[in-house]
């Protein structure tokens, strides 16, 4: 079984600048796209977004701006695993 480990978020995310990544709110919906910048309150600035809700692929939204009081986590995707 394999257990989590701590990850100091400012620097998985900047490393994560440029790289596809999802992001799951906490309202449910998920955004997949490419991080192109965060901030020091760590607001996420995704281009070509996706909408995501219940699985279900709602369209493109572009260039998307996500607050950082709404995100419930942020991981990075592999380019084998988008199809």
């Amino acid at each position: 079984m394999s257990t989590l480990q701590p990850v100091n978020p400012k620097p998985f995310l900047n490393s994560l600048t440029g790289k596809p990544i999802v992001c799951k709110l906490k309202w449910g919906m998920e955004y997949k796209g490419i991080l192109v910048a965060v901030d020091g309150y760590m607001n996420l600035q995704m281009a070509n977004a996706e909408e995501y809700i219940d699985g279900n692929n709602t369209g493109s939204l572009g260039e998307i701006l996500i607050r950082c009081n709404n995100v419930l986590y942020v991981g990075g995707v592999d380019a084998d695993s988008e199809a």
